[in-house]
């Protein structure tokens, strides 16, 4: 309990103290409640924390996240143009096959925590940027934080393991030997732009390294690259994240997120030929049509001469964030996509694809 202060003020003060505070809570930190103790706001929701790992078994995620790899099966992955993955699961974990490329979460997110634990080859081979090489990226191949095997193995600094790769070095080495689980957990904000692509506020990432605090709360420069540090460009608050195939079998287990922030709809990236079969003009009556194209990794539609881009709720059904704008796209006998549903706020209209 905190220590009682007595505040003595003249009568003539206490009005403009009282307000003086009352503007100071509301305006030097959003969301605090004023009223302290207040006995009416809403408690937190409880949350079953998760269990600790060994180095012969994985522990438990928290009850609320969103379970990434348990250990069997790569169903919420997929290689980064949407076919399956191709990496090895075997005894508990996903091991990285050389050549197999980059592989990335089928769920886009945004502000999360995300748990992984990676094991680099034992006995070691190479040194150096060759030695146990790896990734893990957020904004689906933008931001990375290094994976290496950097125990008694030297390199720059800002590619050693729990870099943000090319911008921060790690505060410490953490480092355990080639062979043993270790663990990130890590911090991601995502980058906000405004509806003209102009950078509002830019990614932060906070990174612990075998629970020792390494990268903390640091604003990216832009996307993290190998010979350049590139401007940011614009991109949806939510997107894969990706594990990099670097030739190196480094292996992963115990992988779960939790989103931060308000609640929101779940988000995903699909593949681009699936997003081209549902591109064209549908007719939506009397001579108005419907367009519908694919800029990227995502659809834009065209609804009465404005434009909105769609983000995928799932395989076939999207939405729009600037206003209420349902879309689900239908497939005939054939499986060819005929005709898609929308609706604006209320009902919904059929419209047939004309070409």
């Amino acid at each position: 309990m905190r220590a009682k202060t007595n505040l003595f003020v003249s009568a003539s003060s206490s009005a403009t103290l009282i307000l003086g505070f009352t503007i100071g809570l509301c305006t030097a930190q959003p969301g605090l409640n004023p009223l302290m103790h207040d006995r009416t706001e809403p408690l937190p929701r409880v949350v079953t924390p998760p269990t600790p790992s060994t180095q012969e078994k994985p522990g438990q995620p928290p009850s609320d996240a969103i379970v990434l790899f348990d250990g069997g099966d790569l169903s919420q992955w997929v290689s980064m143009d949407g076919s399956p993955a191709r990496w090895l699961v075997k005894d508990g974990y996903i091991e990285c096959s050389r050549g197999a490329g980059n592989i990335r979460t089928l769920q886009n997110f945004g502000d999360c925590q995300l748990h992984i634990e990676w094991a680099t080859p034992a006995p070691p081979r190479g040194d150096g940027q060759g030695r146990g090489n790896s990734g893990v990226f957020f904004g689906l191949d933008r931001y990375e934080v290094q994976v290496l095997d950097s125990y008694e193995n030297k390199t720059y600094a800002d590619g050693s393991a729990a870099a943000i790769y090319g911008q921060y070095p790690p505060l410490v080495n953490a480092s355990l030997p080639p062979g043993q689980w270790q663990t990130y957990d890590i911090i991601y904000i995502a980058p906000r732009f405004d509806p003209g692509g102009k950078l509002v506020s830019p990614a932060y990432l906070t990174v612990f390294h075998n629970g020792v605090l390494v990268q903390y709360h640091v604003p990216l420069t832009g996307p993290t690259g190998w010979l350049e540090r590139r401007a940011y460009d614009p991109h949806p608050e939510k997107l894969p994240i990706s594990l990099q195939d670097h030739g190196n079998p480094v292996r992963y287990r115990n992988i779960w997120v939790r989103e931060l922030g308000p609640p929101s709809r779940k988000e995903f990236t699909l593949p681009r030929a699936l997003l081209d079969s549902y591109t064209g003009t549908y007719e939506r009556g009397r001579g108005d049509t419907i367009e519908v194209a694919r800029q990227g990794d995502q659809l834009v539609a065209t609804v009465a001469g404005v434009k909105f881009q769609l983000f995928a709720a799932s395989e076939t059904k999207f939405f729009a964030k600037t206003v209420d704008l349902q879309v689900e796209f239908l497939k005939d006998a054939q499986g060819r996509v005929d005709r898609l549903v929308y609706s604006v706020g209320e009902g919904a209209s059929t419209c047939r694809k004309i070409r």
